[in-house]
């Protein structure tokens, strides 16, 4: 009983580097009081960390290459994109009044149960990612063996794959606050690197270049740009906002996130779609933009490239482990991060011997809209519905509790995320692997995430408003109380 007292007498910003571990046990755990700590603007420094990253050089320069839009349309459509970041902002709240990661959370509008389903999209859209990241890290080593005269095999290849999934397994297992000391120490590199970009390659854009696409295909590449930014990350905001004290200012972490998101994205995509109207095949950072560079910066471009983009997969490495557990509840973190980086090691296998993947890049980021749309919207409506007040000790349980409801699943949330799905579907351009039918009589327009989050979001509200307000009201606050009862 003494350890209790004492545990509830530590403030809620305690904690420190020397009292955490090298390594983080927790994985879906809830974060007492005891252990929260942090302020917001760690949050904008961990994103921009992570998003100055090569990776939406790529996504700006498919606006031109890929969607055939001018730099004005392209700069258009990042500019209205990007606000998807206050979205970001806006699934970054839960975390911090819940205290635990993001689809443990989702335990409330699905149910235990139901929620499993979901976390299933998602763990395979992180692995996805994951295998974008590594194929990209094999790529920029095998060009860097390449300039240093000793060439490539298929031995090589495989010997860069396996030593690039382990080098990715290493950053998500470190604890938490070092992840994000470490995500923050990148900025000032990355941002220099930014400048010598921009210097080197700005002079030999036409901007001018190119016809005007149509307002069709701009809804396709904004539907592009909503699920590679801020639309798309919200699965993964409350796994790092968690730690952070149940009474941070939800401004503060709105802002901070959307800042942390909004600014880096918006200067990688603008560059490279500029890239592109002069340097047709700019949207390969490994063998088509060091055409355009200083023949002695490449050395250095490439080998930022590769930190860059283990930063953004420790992200969805993190991730995805805790995405795993809430599948699999009985598996420990750490074995959740060596069975992912053991699949997207085999799937990077693949792909690095496959040519097509490019193609492969822009049909996964636009195909993942069909579950993120209504998820997005779901989520935040159940969060709001309920004003932020979650009882944090029945997320955590699985088979009893407020959230259990019929068998574990509850059915307006599961209904109205399977008939957002349809919606998004139904209008979304993937050309040329699909093109819905509402998309097709629309001259191709791709409203699959405005569609979704309607319909989703919609269904949820009008189904739950009532019986979710007063599930909150029932909510208790005693998630540390039980806590200290189970561990003390």
């Amino acid at each position: 009983m003494n350890a209790t007292l004492e545990l509830t007498d530590v403030p809620a910003a305690a904690g420190s580097v020397s009292d955490e571990p090298l390594f983080e046990s927790k994985g879906i755990d809830y974060i007492p009081n005891a252990e929260r700590r942090g302020r917001p603007v760690d949050l904008a420094w961990m994103w921009a960390g992570a998003l100055f990253n090569v990776e939406f050089v790529v996504y700006g320069a498919l606006l031109v290459v890929a969607f055939g839009l001018r730099f004005w349309q392209a700069a258009v459509v990042v500019l209205v994109g990007n606000l998807s970041y206050l979205i970001n902002g806006l699934g970054s709240l839960q975390g911090p009044r819940a205290g635990t990661a993001a689809f443990t959370i989702n335990r409330a509008p699905f149910g235990p149960t139901g929620a499993k389903l979901i976390a299933v999209f998602n763990w395979i859209t992180q692995v996805g990612y994951e295998v974008l990241g590594l194929y990209l890290v094999v790529s920029a080593g095998l060009a860097l063996l390449n300039k240093a005269g000793v060439g490539t095999s298929d031995a090589l290849k495989w010997v860069l794959i396996v030593a690039a999934a382990a080098v990715q397994l290493t950053l998500p297992l470190f604890g938490h606050r070092m992840m994000l000391r470490a995500l923050r120490m990148m900025v000032p590199p990355f941002v220099v690197l930014f400048i010598l970009l921009a210097i080197q390659t700005l002079g030999k854009a036409k901007l001018g270049a190119g016809h005007d696409a149509s307002w069709a295909v701009m809804m396709a590449g904004l539907a592009f740009v909503l699920s590679s930014g801020g639309y798309g990350w919200p699965m993964n905001a409350n796994d790092f906002s968690r730690y952070l004290p149940a009474d941070t200012s939800p401004r503060k972490i709105v802002v901070s996130v959307a800042l942390g998101g909004f600014i880096p994205t918006t200067l990688l995509l603008l560059l490279g779609a500029a890239l592109a109207t002069a340097i047709p095949n700019a949207s390969d950072p490994i063998a088509g933009l060091p055409h355009a560079l200083w023949g002695w910066f490449v050395w250095p471009y490439l080998a930022f490239v590769i930190v860059q983009l283990f930063a953004i997969n420790s992200i969805d490495l993190y991730s995805s482990g805790l995405t795993l557990q809430a599948i699999i509840p009985g598996i420990k973190r750490w074995q959740c991060v060596l069975v992912d980086t053991t699949i997207a090691g085999a799937l990077t296998a693949v792909t690095v011997f496959s040519s097509s993947f490019y193609s492969f890049l822009e049909d996964f980021v636009l195909f993942m809209l069909i579950w993120i749309a209504p998820w997005v919207a779901i989520y935040l409506t159940d969060f709001f519905l309920r004003r932020g007040r979650y009882d944090s000790g029945a997320l955590m349980q699985t088979a009893k509790g407020m959230y259990y409801r019929d068998g574990g699943v509850h059915w307006p949330g599961v209904i109205a995320q399977l008939v957002g799905m349809c919606a998004a579907a139904s209008w979304l351009n993937a050309y040329p692997a699909w093109i819905a039918p509402l998309s097709t009589h629309t001259g191709g327009a791709d409203f699959s995430v405005f569609m979704g989050a309607l319909f989703g979001g919609g269904i949820y509200y009008l189904w739950t408003r009532a019986s979710v307000r007063a599930e909150a009201e029932a909510a208790t606050d005693d998630a540390d109380e039980r806590w200290l009862e189970a561990y003390s």
